[in-house]
Parts: C-alpha cells; sequence; structure tokens
C-alpha cells in the first residue's frame, strides 16, 4: 500500500492507496491540524492508531510520498517515515518524484507541490484546456493547456482569510460562520448578513470574473475543475464549475508515485 500525505498551511492530510496502476484507489483519509513543531513520533501516536482501526499494519505500508508547501514540517515527515516504517519517503518535485509536465512561466521552481499535484491530476482525469480553482487557505487558480503545460494563474486569499481580515480589523462586526445565504438577495438587513452576503457573494463574483477573464485570454474552450474545502459550497452558488473534485490533490500524489515507480 501506499500512504501519501499533503501537507497545506492549514491541514495535512494523509491517505492510504490500495491498489495498481490506474485501479488504485483511495482506502482511507485522515486529516490532521498543521503544526510545523509537531514531530516525527509524535505524527507516529496519531497515524499507527488510525492505521490499527482500518487493520493496517506496518508492514502493508511499502511505499510514502508527501508533498508539502511548510518546508519545517518537511524533516518530520521523513522521520515518520524512516523511523516507523522503515521507508524513505518520495518527495514531491524531486528526485524520482520530479514534475513530468512543463511549467511555462518565469519561475518555474517557485510552483508550489499542492498546485502542481491539481495540475498533474486534472490533465491526467480531465484532459484538454482547463482551469483548476483550488479553494484552500489561498485560492488558487491555474491554467493548464490540452498538452498539460502549465500556463500560469493567479493567486487570491482564501475566504476564511478575507473574513479573518475583516473581523480582526474592526471593533465591532462579529465572528461569523461561512455558509451560503439563505437567499441570493445582496440587500441584508441585519449586520451579520450584511458580511455574509459581502464575504460570500463578492468571492464568488471574483471567482467567476477572474475564470472567465482566464478563459478569454485562453481563448479555447477552457473546462473548470474545482477541488478544496469549500469547492462543494460554491458549487451550490454558481455555474461556472465543470467538476468538482475533492482528491484531486491527493490523486495528484497517487499519480506521481506511479510515475517514480515507473522510472
Amino acid at each position: 500500500m501506499l500512504l501519501a500525505a499533503d501537507v497545506g498551511n492549514t491541514n495535512v492530510v494523509f491517505a492510504l492507496f490500495e491498489g495498481d496502476g490506474e485501479t488504485q484507489k483511495v482506502r482511507a483519509r485522515w486529516r490532521i491540524a498543521t503544526d510545523p513543531r509537531r514531530t516525527g513520533d509524535e505524527y507516529a501516536v496519531w497515524l499507527l492508531q488510525l492505521l490499527k482501526i482500518e487493520g493496517i499494519g506496518r508492514s502493508d505500508i511499502t511505499r510514502i510520498i508527501f508533498a508539502s508547501v511548510v518546508p519545517r514540517a518537511d524533516h518530520n515527515l521523513t522521520v515518520l517515515a524512516q523511523k516507523y516504517f522503515g521507508i524513505t519517503p518520495l518527495v514531491a518535485g524531486q528526485g524520482a518524484a520530479r514534475w513530468r509536465f512543463e511549467i511555462d512561466v518565469d519561475q518555474p521552481s517557485s510552483l508550489g507541490a499542492d498546485r502542481a499535484l491539481n495540475i498533474l491530476a486534472a490533465h491526467h482525469k480531465y484532459g484538454g484546456d482547463l482551469i483548476v480553482v483550488d479553494f484552500g487557505t489561498a485560492t488558487k487558480f491555474e491554467a493548464i493547456d490540452f498538452n498539460g503545460t502549465y500556463k500560469g494563474g493567479s493567486i487570491a486569499p482564501g475566504i476564511n482569510l478575507s473574513l479573518d481580515a475583516l473581523v480582526g480589523k474592526t471593533a465591532k462586526l462579529p465572528r461569523i460562520a461561512i455558509r451560503a445565504p439563505e437567499t441570493t438577495s445582496v440587500i441584508g438587513r441585519n449586520t451579520e448578513d450584511q458580511m455574509l452576503i459581502g464575504v460570500f457573494w463578492g468571492y464568488v463574483a471574483m471567482m467567476e470574473g477572474i475564470i472567465e477573464r482566464m478563459r478569454a485570454e485562453i481563448g479555447r474552450p477552457a473546462k473548470v475543475v474545482a477541488t478544496g474545502g469549500l469547492a462543494i459550497l460554491f458549487d451550490e452558488a454558481t455555474s461556472i464549475f465543470d467538476h468538482v473534485d475533492a482528491d484531486l490533490t491527493i490523486e495528484g500524489l497517487g499519480i506521481l508515485a506511479r510515475q517514480a515507480a515507473q522510472g
């Protein structure tokens, strides 16, 4: 089995793959808050218990791969793999797990591992010209041509970051939870509704506007693939997505591990 970990700024997602080649499937997934200070031993205490619940022993794990946008976490995940599983992990974007698609931007080395995995998985699964939108701590928009080449994109503050800034920089505005407003009206009748309308529908307008501008620049029909924790929420408020794929980043790790095994 393959154990994969996607280290984001907010959470680390672990996933367990079983099967080979195109039949490889995610059997289980777990999420833990990102903490760069969390040691390999602490990861092990948590992860080994979850594997046990799934009926999986350490010896069942034969390969490990991780991708990280938090460099301080890399060493601790390597310790986890080597000390508790006896495996030297693959690191996304490095060595045998290098990117095998063209990165046609000014600074290719600056492309984050999470974005690269979305590009890899989206091209593999959907083909053609694509726009990938990843709703994470930041919201990333990626343009991918029909050859799988990354052509560039844009980065916006995630909706929760926007809300944190709004609440943190004002004295009287209350903390609210992100959800879809009960109506499509953009004229709120109280402060909390007005905040929700401004944040939610303002974000939808930003997202739709950027995607339409990207499509115009691409000049060919481009499918839009949405991923990340809030993709499903926004899918209910817009018709602009062609696919919503919550596991896109994790599946990218599975694809990358297969490519690495093939040499």
